[in-house]
């Protein structure tokens, strides 16, 4: 439900809780759930905009409904209280599908669902420290009961490692002289703050580039969300984690809000679709046929209709596949 261009939008009013792509997920994870004691996940849970949807229509659908941050659990228990025991909810990061599962009995699942990246409140409340257009303390947690802000990640890395995470993660072209402004000034007095650190960038960065692209914070404050969260790192094992348990004939849906999240996305799908027999074989080995279907030719986008509703839903690029076999 969230991506750094969101920031540009925050003050659109209704969109912050509209499900991204809701139609086009319901089609896609449909055919799993169609046949009563389905079990479908909601690794992201957020507001469970999406969950209500899935949950009103397959009515014999379980759903358990996992998320990081327990505000937005909280939300969503008052939202989907009417659903009952249909819904299973769980404080986790979504790499621990697994074992949240386990705990629940599960064994096997029919559809999953992640919504990547940072969610409408998340970006909405000021004192969350996500959003560089509020002036806020740098805390950019998704899960308050973590040790690690953004003030941690802003004041105590070298040059060296801020760089790294400012080019890596935010794709910054001037990573380098970000990192030595913030150096430079967090040994005058500590940066605590979203207004204090936006600043910093912006005066960092050429006048020339600060002209295009929107916001010249906005790059900054994704690398250090995803370093707070360890957010790819996630990602990286919560693929294969939630795909292991999926049945046969099940379904995974995957919404990235950028290209570094679509990338993971996109090889580990493509990696667990690809026939892996050696070539020159005669005849395909059993154990090395694909794992899952594809869905989605590459990435689908948003219809024109949404974003133009909703243009939080811009950056959205979601990802398919199902399971054809067992692993």
């Amino acid at each position: 439900m969230g991506n750094d261009d969101e920031q540009r939008h925050r003050d659109t009013p209704e969109p912050a809780h509209v499900p991204v792509m809701l139609e086009r997920v319901l089609d896609l994870l449909a055919p799993a759930l169609r046949e009563p004691g389905s079990v479908v996940v909601d690794g992201t849970l957020g507001l469970g905009g999406h969950s209500e949807a899935l949950l009103a229509a397959h009515p014999g659908t379980r759903l358990v409904g996992v998320d990081r941050d327990t505000t937005a659990l909280e939300r969503s228990r008052h939202r989907l209280a009417r659903f009952g025991d249909r819904v299973s909810l769980a404080h986790a990061v979504y790499s621990d599908i697994p074992r949240v599962l386990d705990d629940l009995g599960i064994d096997r699942v029919h559809g999953i669902l992640l919504d990547l990246g940072v969610s409408s409140p998340q970006l909405d409340e000021a004192d969350r420290g996500f959003a560089y257009s509020y002036d806020a303390p740098l805390d950019m947690r998704m899960d308050r009961t973590q040790e690690r802000t953004a003030a941690h990640v802003v004041n105590t890395y070298s040059a060296g490692e801020l760089t790294r995470v400012l080019r890596v993660y935010g794709e910054e072209r001037f990573a380098a002289r970000v990192a030595q402004a913030i150096v430079r000034r967090r040994a005058k007095e500590p940066v605590r703050t979203t207004g204090v650190l936006a600043d910093l960038v912006r005066d960092a960065i050429p006048a020339a580039a600060r002209r295009t692209g929107g916001n010249p914070a906005k790059r900054t404050f994704q690398a250090l969300r995803i370093e707070v969260n360890s957010e790819l790192a996630i990602l990286e094992r919560a693929l294969p984690a939630a795909i292991s348990r999926l049945a046969v004939g099940g379904r995974i849906a995957v919404l990235s809000y950028h290209s570094l999240e679509d990338r993971i996305t996109k090889r580990v799908l493509a990696a667990l679709s690809t026939d892996t027999t050696p070539p020159g074989l005669p005849v395909p080995l059993p154990d090395r046929q694909p794992e899952l279907r594809l869905l989605t030719r590459g990435a689908e986008v948003p219809p024109e209709r949404e974003t133009e509703r909703n243009p939080r839903a811009a950056s959205a690029r979601l990802r398919a596949a199902e399971r054809t076999r067992e692993p």
